[in-house]
């Protein structure tokens, strides 16, 4: 998503880069999507903060959402916060979703977040319809 690429394209790409999808890994790790984000050259803050409020994010950012320890292990579920020109949105890859736009914060629980810069990136209007 926050490449422009097709999930085909960057699914390549991670391949290349020794990153698949089963691998438990990208659930409990940063290294490697960000390995990907520098890959398509989209760059994000060295770091994680901490999530206070929707309100408090910046306009665009990885979120973790259904953060949880499974043996010890930290777990969650990446999501692309967003604040389109007609509003925020979470751009969610979950392929069980009727459609990956959502507006349900409420029922979202973000544990933490990477600001993600916005320059050089195309993020198109008509996701956020």
């Amino acid at each position: 998503m926050l490449a422009g690429v097709s999930y085909t394209r960057a699914r390549t790409v991670a391949h290349s880069l020794g990153i698949v999808a089963d691998d438990p890994r990208l659930w409990s790790d940063t290294a490697h999507v960000r390995a990907l984000l520098r890959r398509f050259g989209v760059h994000a803050s060295p770091g994680e903060s901490a999530f206070t409020s929707w309100d408090t994010l910046p306009d665009l950012a990885l979120l973790s959402i259904k953060w949880h320890l499974e043996k010890e292990i930290p777990y969650w579920h990446w999501v692309v916060f967003w604040r389109s020109p007609n509003g925020a949105v979470v751009l969610d890859p979950k392929k069980a979703l009727r459609t990956h736009i959502r507006r349900d914060f409420g029922r979202m629980k973000p544990k933490w977040f990477i600001k993600i810069d916005r320059s050089g990136l195309e993020m198109s209007a008509h996701l956020a319809h």
